[in-house]
């Protein structure tokens, strides 16, 4: 399929710039798949809208302060982005610019005060497409120094400075590892998730260690050739179990967010519980395990939207013409829509 059937036009002055306050006063567009209809919602209303006896499944990853602004032993400035760890104090990272490192080099800080430049990491091999290997220097924890020199990454269509870095954090967020958020996360608080459980609805968790290559528009001109980044995921024994007390009582699975649909269906699919995943979901992708999806609104020609249009079908289109129609608020910061799957398995 070509990917200009994934294009639609988005305005710049919908792309939300700040999360809204509270979380949960998100806006919930909801497509009832068996009359057609759409409400229009808040995010706080999720427990009313869903079933006793439903899972709902959330993405506990944390985003880390992957983005370093380092120095060559020259002066230069150069931008490291952290992608995927490789190893013991070993990164996969984005370089900015690639042409101002070299293999073997040192890149550190400086003190203008002090007048001396500290070594943080070395750089090693070139991957390509700028991202290169590099090593951290030095005893200290990799924690302990992103902590110290990092910060957390925006997706670049964000301008506005982040006044709370844990806004773009979830509240269940508690395993550092993810460069991105799994955004639809970010609207869900303490109260709504009480709310799910005291309905009998079920919460459960996964990990999707997020990469800046789920976010990327596709660039091949047949949405087939694209291929996804791989993402490291773990699906416990714990919400296997529960997805199938839920599957037994005859209740849905409802993922918040593309990451966990990516997660579950990675096991559903190859049975895996825990590795590494480059599943794309397109085209006519038989969804095993998820039901129903909370997620935002996406970017135009995304391997999300892309996934939306495989879990809704063409569908998809005239859900986001009203919400564009109605005001919502697109991308990372935005609103959210709650979608039931096409076809039954």
């Amino acid at each position: 399929m070509d990917v200009a059937a994934y294009d639609y036009d988005l305005p710049d002055d919908r792309v939300a710039q700040t999360p809204v306050e509270p979380r949960h006063a998100a806006r919930l567009l909801v497509d009832d798949r068996a009359t057609g209809a759409v409400g229009h919602h808040r995010v706080a209303d999720l427990a009313g809208l869903l079933r006793p006896g439903d899972l709902v499944v959330v993405n506990d990853t944390r985003v880390i302060p992957a983005r370093l602004h380092l120095r060559r032993a020259s002066g230069a400035a150069v931008e490291v982005l952290l992608l995927e760890e490789l190893g013991a104090r070993a990164w996969e990272v984005l370089a900015r610019p690639r042409r101002r490192i070299r293999p073997g080099e040192a890149l550190g800080v400086e003190s203008v005060e002090e007048g001396t430049w500290t070594p943080v990491l070395e750089v090693g091999e070139r991957l390509g497409e700028g991202r290169w290997s590099i090593r951290f220097l030095g005893d200290e924890a990799v924690e302990r120094v992103l902590e110290r020199l990092g910060e957390v990454p925006l997706p670049p269509y964000i301008t506005a400075p982040l006044t709370d870095a844990e806004r773009y954090q979830t509240v269940f967020a508690r395993r550092p590892g993810s460069v991105a958020a799994p955004t639809a996360g970010l609207h869900l608080t303490p109260q709504v998730l009480e709310e799910l459980r005291a309905r009998g609805i079920e919460v459960a968790q996964i990990e999707l260690v997020v990469g800046l290559g789920t976010f990327r528009p596709i660039t091949a001109d047949r949405v087939e050739d694209h291929r996804m980044h791989g993402e490291r995921y773990v699906v416990p024994e714990e919400t296997r179990a529960a997805i199938e007390r839920t599957r037994a009582g005859g209740g849905e699975v409802v993922a918040i967010g593309t990451t966990v649909v990516r997660a579950l269906e990675s096991w559903g699919t190859f049975g895996e519980v825990a590795g590494r995943t480059e599943l794309f979901i397109h085209g006519d992708h038989r969804f095993l395990v998820v039901d129903r999806l909370l997620t935002n609104f996406h970017v135009p020609r995304s391997s999300l939207l892309v996934l939306l249009g495989a879990f809704v079908g063409d569908r998809w289109r005239a859900l986001y013409e009203e919400a564009l129609r109605e005001g919502y608020r697109f991308l990372s910061f935005g609103d959210a829509m709650l979608v039931h799957r096409a076809h039954r398995r």
